[in-house]
């Protein structure tokens, strides 16, 4: 398991080098587990916007207990999945690769000054 982030899927100004070691992280947790799957290795990937945790002190945006992410993640190994998302705000980023990255910019921007 690896724990990866919204931020494997989306950048903002002060965390560029933060996204992109999720992004490779991300891809690393692919990589792994398609490599790995002939032996019976599983890889599962951990995707979650902000956690209530020393990290995230002192940053004024909505948090899950990290007991919520424990619980998420361990239920998403349990049945297998190849990827957690943990929240609504991750889901929404994922999602939003399908489309104009306008478009998710101008959700960002809104959710940012909400």
């Amino acid at each position: 398991m690896n724990i990866a982030s919204s931020a494997s899927w989306f950048v903002f100004p002060g965390n560029g080098a933060y996204g992109v070691s999720k992004s490779a992280l991300w891809v690393m947790g692919n990589a792994l587990r398609q490599e790995l799957a002939g032996q019976g290795t599983r890889v599962t990937s951990v995707h979650l916007g902000a956690a209530d945790t020393d990290m995230m002190k002192g940053y004024d945006v909505p948090k899950m207990d990290p007991a919520d992410v424990a619980r998420i993640t361990l239920d998403g190994v349990e049945s297998d999945a190849f990827e957690v998302v943990v929240d609504e705000f991750t889901a929404m980023v994922k999602a939003s690769l399908a489309e104009d990255p306008r478009e998710f910019d101008k959700r960002f921007q809104r959710f940012l000054n909400a």
